[in-house]
């Protein structure tokens, strides 16, 4: 068990339990062959409390899920039924390594629907889901030591990515309104005067997993344009830019910028995660060699699941899905956001968000919340400790509760749950 492997009856400190790991796996003469850069892939705190929360009576408002029981299921069994029958000896075969014609001409559809008119279908290039177009870029663009900037909080998945290269993840914070432009100039300036070397700067502007805060778009340009000025790669993960509740997605940083910015996009939260779907638009000066090192990663991106996304797209009504989901998400976030103003203690705050899956809850000063995981897990609620989301070791008085994949009931009980746990640790 490591510091990350959530135990609900867990109560070493992190420190111990580090140590225990390393007496118990230090003595295989294997352990000498591991590379230096193993040491920086750690296991996903997210990850396990997934695994936790599948625990029968529990009510999860851990993990960021779309709700797939909205899907035509039934029909899309159908569907992938009749690729594979009529035409399973291409989708049963290998593919070309930057993704099917048809998928990336109707990616660039998807773009324009939210404001990214000059996309071309050669410069996307299709990928197992955004996670591994991080890792792609990362490893294009990153030596060992080079320096990446990071909305604080940020994506658990991208801080894995990123720790496993040896880069050194800066933190830039936020407010109500996103990235803070002024401090990400000031970071900038003191990080090139220590003579280090930035390559990118990695931002989720739309509902940002894990605060659900949307970088406003007088703000989009004026971090563009700082970046270019330091000869520093934007690179835009937008999966849910589309679920914005009112209907009216804010334009990408992409859609001004199609020099400096890689866009990253996902079916993971429009459609369907499992089948591993996304994809990057890159500017057509580093197309190649981002292509080329997807492809040395995953060879070709599965053409059953592109077909089948590909049929998604064209023969079903792909838009009004996305309006049920705008409907459903909708109604689940004002139940969350309603069961905190009911129940929660004094002292706390939380973010209320115009689109995606998360809330982000923030505790006195003082309060880490990692350690009342397990007695939330006591109390039958999972929620994602806030330490999870950060570059930056040590507590943090912060949690992410997930509203996307549960009843405005349970959503309303595990509130409920959970607020004597957060008012006992208030109190102490």
């Amino acid at each position: 068990m490591t510091h990350e492997t959530l135990d609900a009856g867990a109560t070493l400190p992190a420190e111990a339990i580090d140590a225990i790991e390393r007496a118990a796996t230090a003595a295989h003469p294997h352990e000498e062959l591991f590379s230096a850069r193993a040491a920086n892939i750690k296991q996903s705190a997210v990850r396990d409390v997934f695994d936790i929360s599948m625990q029968p009576g529990l009510v999860s408002l851990a993990g960021g899920n779309p709700y797939l029981q909205s899907l035509p299921l039934e029909k899309l069994g159908q569907t992938a039924a009749r690729i594979i029958a009529e035409e399973g000896m291409t989708a049963l075969q290998y593919g070309g390594g930057q993704g099917t014609e048809e998928l990336r001409q109707q990616i660039c559809q998807i773009m324009a629907a939210e404001g990214i008119t000059d996309a071309l279908p050669e410069n996307v290039v299709i990928t197992a889901g955004s996670q591994s177009a991080q890792d792609v870029a990362t490893k294009v663009f990153c030596n060992p030591g080079d320096v990446v900037l990071v909305e604080n909080p940020t994506y658990v998945g991208a801080l894995n990515t990123f720790e496993a290269y040896q880069v050194q993840v800066e933190p830039i914070e936020m407010d109500d309104d996103g990235l803070v432009p002024e401090l990400l100039e000031a970071r900038i300036a003191a990080l090139q005067a220590e003579g280090k070397n930035i390559k990118f700067l990695y931002t989720i502007p739309n509902f940002n997993n894990p605060s659900g805060i949307t970088l406003a778009a007088g703000r989009r340009q004026q971090i563009v344009d700082i970046c270019r000025s330091a000869n520093i790669i934007v690179l835009e993960d937008n999966p849910y830019g589309l679920l914005r509740f009112d209907g009216h997605p804010i334009a990408p940083m992409r859609a001004a910028n199609p020099d400096d910015v890689i866009y990253f996009g996902s079916f993971s939260k429009i459609f369907a995660p499992g089948l591993r779907i996304g994809w990057a638009l890159v500017p057509a000066h580093l197309q190649r060699r981002f292509y080329l090192a997807s492809e040395a990663v995953t060879l070709c991106p599965p053409p059953l699941n592109q077909m089948i996304v590909s049929a998604y797209l064209r023969d079903y009504d792909w838009q009004g899905q996305i309006d049920r989901y705008r409907t459903l998400y909708s109604e689940r976030c004002e139940a969350l956001l309603s069961a905190l103003d009911e129940y929660m203690p004094e002292g706390l705050s939380w973010t209320r968000p115009a689109g995606g899956f998360f809330v982000w809850v923030t505790l006195p000063e003082g309060v880490d919340t990692y350690p009342l995981l397990g007695k939330a897990i006591d109390a039958g609620v999972v929620f994602i400790p806030g330490a999870a989301f950060s570059p930056v070791d040590g507590p943090s008085n912060k949690l992410r509760l997930a509203f996307s994949a549960v009843p405005p009931d349970a959503i309303a009980e595990g509130v409920r749950r959970l607020a004597p746990v957060l008012a006992e640790a208030i109190k102490r």
